[in-house]
């Protein structure tokens, strides 16, 4: 069993994982040079640990040493769970943490483009996402369909999360997310996707836009959602049927980046009405998703 530690201080050291959770910079840093990520909330904190991410220690208020026990029990006795009233780790974190439960978990080696492709339909891509705060079914049983669809340049850490539980909800195959696109594992993209980065298999597509041409050699229709007038309408595209296909989604206020939208297969738009030009990208990737199905 994890081993239960009081602490009753703010600057306590072995309290370090946890220090200024609303700093992007500063997380992404102490993330990168730990090679760990944070979970929070208790069904988050589960499904990490039962997608197999190691944890390296767990912090939370007393009321939910209970709750969780059953996780703690199967950590290991090296794997401190340091309890603190909640005062205190909303002091530690720099907000107050209404989940209660958090958890510093080991990162794993991403997997390979390649074999994470293989035996998929669609897909979806997520193109140099950054934070500013800080398919078709198949069609016969001899083939499989690929689902992959490709997020590109979302705003935020929360579009990321977002889309992640749609993608899982909808039964998108993986998520490519390009070199400069917002870590998936940011604890702002796992609370907003309820845990679901750690179900949808992803990894990052480099270099890019190169990418795009890997994901046409192994047959891959590239579908950009674009306003331009060359784009069709995304009822369209599901009546093409592809076999396999990738969607890719540009940032809300550019869109596709210049490099990426010449080397797409079509572009796409969802139709509108009501004055409204476009929806943003949680929601039209949503839409496509469903759509695509």
């Amino acid at each position: 069993m994890a081993a239960v530690v009081h602490v009753d201080a703010v600057d306590d050291p072995r309290l370090a994982d946890y220090v200024s959770l609303r700093d992007v910079r500063l997380r992404t840093s102490l993330e990168v040079e730990h090679g760990l990520f944070l979970a929070e909330g208790e069904k988050v904190v589960r499904r990490a640990v039962a997608a197999g991410y190691r944890p390296r220690s767990f912090l939370m208020a007393p009321r939910w040493v209970e709750a969780l026990a059953d996780v703690l029990d199967d950590a290991g006795d090296d794997v401190p769970c340091f309890v603190a009233p909640e005062p205190l780790i909303e002091s530690v974190t720099g907000f107050h943490v209404h989940r209660g439960a958090l958890a510093s978990l080991h990162r794993r080696a991403l997997p390979d483009l390649a074999g994470l492709l293989a035996g998929a339909s669609r897909v979806v891509v997520l193109e140099d996402l950054v934070d500013h705060t800080n398919v078709s079914g198949s069609k016969s049983s001899q083939r499989t369909r690929s689902r992959i669809a490709v997020l590109e340049d979302f705003t935020d850490h929360g579009n990321v999360g977002a889309s992640f539980r749609s993608a899982a909800a909808l039964g998108i195959d993986a998520v490519l997310v390009t070199p400069r696109c917002a870590d998936p594992l940011y604890r702002r993209s796992i609370k907003v996707s309820m845990g679901t980065v750690f179900q949808v298999p992803w990894t990052r597509i480099d270099p890019w836009p190169d990418g795009i041409q890997l994901l046409k050699d192994v047959g891959y229709v590239v579908a950009g959602m674009s306003l331009g007038e060359d784009a069709i309408t995304l009822d369209e595209l599901v009546a093409q049927d592809h076999p396999k296909l990738a969607l890719l989604f540009g940032t809300e206020g550019h869109g596709l980046s210049a490099k990426a939208g010449p080397m797409l297969d079509v572009r796409v738009k969802i139709p509108m009405s009501g004055g409204v030009d476009s929806l943003n990208v949680a929601a039209s990737s949503a839409v496509a998703f469903y759509a695509t199905r």
